[in-house]
């Protein structure tokens, strides 16, 4: 048997030209299985210690980045993938590649969706960028087609493998005791919203980071949502002429009985010290466990750099004897978890009900996917009540029967955006 994984990566913008680019690039070299002590799951590092990977194809919409990422590709192999551009370049990838194992998607997340089932009825597994997708209809595609394909929808859910958070999901909430409340921040640096993505227009500051901290939570007490709130802000990016929401709050209310508020913005100055600003904080029946990923204690400054912090975590260089460098962190985790569950689908006959729970899946996904979906509806119809004097007090109500949005100023007070199951009594 040919024991070789062959990829194919759509996407290679900030993190898909950086992070993925880098993992695929290191299991290239050197395999698997030295790798999967991170994640609990060495008892697969002899049965899968041969595998190898190779990266076959790199997708971009322009030719010029296609070749960047291909040419950075090859710097760190010395194997160059095959160079696909346009606007749906990922269909010229499966008939080229019809045996292909591993799409992994980094597109904008509105794009998520097609690339994902494309590759689903090619045969491939996935490995996707969060938000899994933008709509609750999309997910229950996706996990459709995954299912009928017996493939894996693997979601970049890092944030579950940052060691802080394994420690507060499998000890410290134990010792807290029932949740209460608490609040998750993730706020992004002006230059992503301003020049490093050329698409915020189309979405906003929470669909884009705030499913981070929306997984992270559920990964914590896998409790479904009952309602939510949300709000957002135009003040700083509309000075550019970018029609965009400067920062979004969301409020869930959860079935479990807590609340949590997830706060996300993307205009960070650029003198700020760190990469983006982090924390989460839950406070329990009896107790309160504090998270501070953005400043972890470690901070250095020098003569005209201004004071720095550094997120070691995340990602790291490692230096090899020969000089090149290795790529560590909870940042490529949840890729590898992904890439391994693919492993154990081709080479150790496992079945896609096996892998379950080993990686975060597309049912997983779709928690996410259902509360971005209500927070976009609720952002816009509050922001419109807001510019026109009234308060802002429209929500989103979630059931076995679907999403609805509740709005008091509305003819129609109450409206089904969203037909299906989306949490009952726990």
């Amino acid at each position: 048997m040919n024991r070789k994984i062959k990829l194919a990566l759509v996407g290679a913008g900030m993190f898909g030209g950086d992070v993925h680019l880098r993992a695929y690039a290191d299991v290239q070299r050197f395999g698997l299985s030295g790798l999967l002590a991170r994640v609990g799951m060495d008892a697969f590092a002899r049965p899968l210690a041969e595998v190898e990977f190779e990266l076959v194809a790199v997708a971009t919409r322009s030719a010029a980045s296609a070749a960047r990422a291909a040419a950075a590709y090859a710097e760190l192999t010395g194997s160059r993938p095959a160079e696909f551009c346009g606007e749906t370049p990922w269909e010229d990838i499966v008939r080229a590649h019809p045996d292909l194992d591993v799409m992994a998607i980094a597109t904008p997340d509105n794009l998520h969706t097609p690339v994902t089932l494309c590759a689903l009825q090619a045969g491939a597994h996935v490995i996707v960028e969060k938000p899994m997708c933008l709509f609750t209809q999309e997910a229950d595609q996706i996990i459709a087609a995954s299912e009928a394909a017996q493939r894996i929808v693997c979601v970049d859910m890092h944030k579950r493998y940052d060691p802080d958070h394994v420690r507060i999901r499998h000890d410290i909430q134990h010792r807290i005791g029932a949740p209460i409340y608490g609040r998750a921040i993730l706020e992004e640096p002006l230059e992503v919203s301003t020049s490093t993505f050329k698409w915020v227009e189309q979405s906003d500051p929470f669909s884009y980071v705030g499913p981070h901290w929306v997984d992270l939570i559920y990964s914590y007490y896998h409790s479904e949502p009952l309602g939510l709130t949300a709000v957002g802000q135009q003040k700083r990016l509309v000075r550019d002429g970018i029609q965009a929401f400067d920062a979004v709050q969301v409020r869930v209310d959860y079935r479990n009985g807590m609340s949590i508020t997830y706060q996300n913005n993307w205009i960070t100055p650029a003198d700020f010290e760190g990469p983006v600003n982090q924390e989460h904080e839950i406070v329990g029946a009896d107790g309160k466990v504090e998270s501070d990923q953005q400043y972890r204690g470690f901070r250095f400054w020098w003569h005209g750099g201004g004071s720095r912090t550094s997120n070691n975590h995340f990602t790291r260089d490692i230096r090899r004897p020969d000089g090149s460098q290795a790529y560590i962190g909870y940042g490529t985790d949840s890729i590898h978890v992904g890439l391994l569950a693919a492993c154990r689908m081709k080479f150790l006959g496992a079945s896609l009900a096996d892998v379950d729970g080993t990686y975060p899946t597309a049912r997983e996904g779709r928690h996410t996917v259902a509360i971005v979906h209500a927070a976009q509806v609720v952002r816009d119809r509050n922001w419109a009540h807001v510019q026109a004097g009234r308060p802002p007090c429209v929500t989103a109500g979630f059931g076995p029967d679907g999403i609805t949005i509740i709005d008091p100023y509305a003819e129609q007070v109450f409206e089904r955006i969203y037909e299906g199951d989306c949490g009952g009594a726990e």
